[in-house]
């Protein structure tokens, strides 16, 4: 059973950076779309940012020269980069890992099976 754990998230003024974690267990396949999802409060859960077992990313346009995904070589351990966040980041993130024959942010969050807890973040001043 996949299970993922997210870590990193807090509070932070507009134009400051944080990093989120996820560590994933419980599989040895790792061909896997990996992703980083998000949901405000009244909002629908979005993609954020999504990176492909070959290394291949995508983000949505909200966060693009502004967030960073990555993965180590065991492609376990994922991470998401943000920096210059504003108040519309606020939401909680969400990590997720599924075996998918696409990856990219135009996914919804129904293709995919895995999901981690969560971890707010909320940028305020």
């Amino acid at each position: 059973q996949v299970r993922l754990v997210e870590s990193g998230g807090g509070s932070v003024q507009p134009g400051g950076s944080l990093t989120l974690s996820c560590v994933a267990s419980g599989y040895t396949y790792a061909r896997f779309c990996m992703g980083w999802f998000r949901q405000a409060p009244g909002k629908e859960r979005e993609a954020v940012a999504t990176i492909n077992y070959d290394g291949r990313t995508d983000y949505q346009n909200s966060v693009k020269g502004r967030f960073t995904i990555s993965q180590d070589t065991s492609r376990k351990n994922l991470y998401l980069q943000m920096n210059s966040l504003e108040p519309d980041d606020t939401a909680i993130y969400y990590c997720t890992a599924d075996r998918l024959p696409v990856c990219n942010t135009g996914l919804r969050d129904e293709y995919f099976a895995n999901w981690g807890e969560g971890t707010q973040v909320t940028v305020s001043s």
